[in-house]
Order: structure tokens, then sequence, then C-alpha cells
């Protein structure tokens, strides 16, 4: 049983060279994927920051003279 095992798992038609690219294509994909992240978070806080501004701004309008 062993023997039949090892001989299913080594019948895949991947090389390691084909393994080394996609891995190194995943790799790639990660790196956008967290620089992708890191733009969002920037425009997230971007707009966190107006959003305060704004409301800043209408409850000083807000209290009276």
């Amino acid at each position: 049983m062993a023997k039949a095992l090892i001989g299913y798992m080594s019948s895949d038609l991947r090389t390691p060279a084909h393994l080394t690219a996609e891995n190194a294509r995943l790799r790639a994909r990660v790196r956008e994927l967290e620089d992708l992240v890191l733009t969002l978070k920037t425009e997230n806080d971007a707009l966190v920051a107006a959003h305060t501004a704004d409301l800043d701004s209408s409850m000083q309008e807000m209290q009276p003279a």
C-alpha cells in the first residue's frame, strides 16, 4: 500500500521548476495584494480624516454664538 501511495504521489506531472515558478507567481500576487491593502488603508484614513473634519465644522456651526 505504501508503494502504491508513493507511486501515486510521484506521478504528479509538475516538475520542481514548475513548482518554483508557481511559488514565485504566488509570492508576486501576495505582494500585489499587500500593496492594494496598503493603498486602500491610506485612502480610508484620508476619508475618515475628511469626514471627521466635516463633522467638526458642522458641530461648530450648531453651537450658539
